[in-house]
């Protein structure tokens, strides 16, 4: 999910023009993107657009539903835990218990909509406790899919400069180590000034050099920019066959680490490059000759 598009709940008639468009994953927001008067509309309106289960095609869908400390949780869940939900974003979470409530209220919506697919838990990190204790609410649930920064909603409070390169940094490799201790994904940040192109580019280029897995989208322009910066490029697929080929034939040959283009391999190489090629696969990026270079690596 290189890019997920948030989508107000309260704009019914943009949900289809997200559908059609470019993002991998669309996220209906019950939460800032909607005034409190509209609440009850808006997961109403989600809800019946999600029952349309013929209409979701391939995109990844999300709900981010309000917190578990306002009154609107309870019914943002039980409306939009439908079979067309893919992942249900969590906001503020603090504490491994409130992870744990969330997926059980999550379980009985589902039993409740006739919900076969167990539907993920993707958490916001947008606290200062949440960021402390990350590893932990990762680990809360298996229902827990992912670990998504919130930079606005962390800095702000704080009076931190959102643009302060040290601070975002720091923040994203700790949202990134703790993903990998809970072995979920890490996926990035909202980016508000949707006219700074540069800007977006930058932080999608650091965040995908520290591992996250996609950026979050608040304007359609900023799409394409998030594809691009999460797309495997030409040279990276291209490494990535040379690796699983010399990968093979070390392994027929007992070696456990090997060089290729003047760099020393070993395990965690051949797993990342193993995950490149996959990634490739996905996005139609491999000729169909080096879509399967090998069957053991497979």
């Amino acid at each position: 999910m290189r890019s997920k598009l948030f989508v107000p709940g309260s704009r019914p008639e943009l949900f289809a023009k997200a559908l059609a468009g470019d993002a991998d994953g669309i996220s209906f927001d019950l939460e800032d993107a909607v005034a409190e008067t509209r609440k009850a509309e808006a997961r109403e309106a989600v809800r019946a657009f999600l029952k349309n289960v013929e209409a979701v095609g391939r995109k990844i869908l999300i709900a981010r539903v309000n917190a578990l400390d306002t009154p609107h949780f309870a019914a943002d869940i039980a409306c939009v835990a439908q079979p067309g939900l893919h992942v249900i974003n969590l906001p503020k979470p603090e504490t491994p218990d409130q992870v744990r409530a969330a997926a059980d209220a999550i379980e009985r919506a589902e039993h409740a909509n006739g919900v076969v697919a167990p539907i993920g838990l993707l958490l916001n990190i947008e606290t200062p406790k949440a960021l402390r204790d990350a590893a932990a609410l990762a680990a809360a649930h298996p229902r827990v899919v992912g670990l998504q920064l919130g930079l606005g909603d962390l800095f702000e409070p704080l009076g931190i400069d959102r643009r302060e390169a040290a601070a975002v940094r720091q923040a994203m490799f700790a949202v990134r180590m703790a993903a990998g201790v809970a072995g979920v994904y890490a996926y990035d940040s909202a980016f508000a000034n949707f006219r700074d192109v540069e800007g977006f580019r930058e932080e999608a280029a650091l965040s995908r050099r520290l591992g996250f897995l996609g950026k979050s989208c608040i304007h359609p322009s900023q799409v394409a920019l998030a594809n691009a910066a999460f797309r495997p490029t030409d040279a990276e697929i291209a490494h990535a066959l040379q690796v699983l080929a010399a990968a093979d034939a070390a392994s027929a040959h007992g070696v456990g680490a090997y060089v290729v283009d003047g760099r020393m391999i070993d395990a965690p190489f051949a797993a990342s490059a193993r995950a490149v090629v996959a990634n490739a696969r996905r996005l139609g990026l491999l000729p169909a000759a080096a879509a399967h270079p090998t069957t053991h690596h497979e």
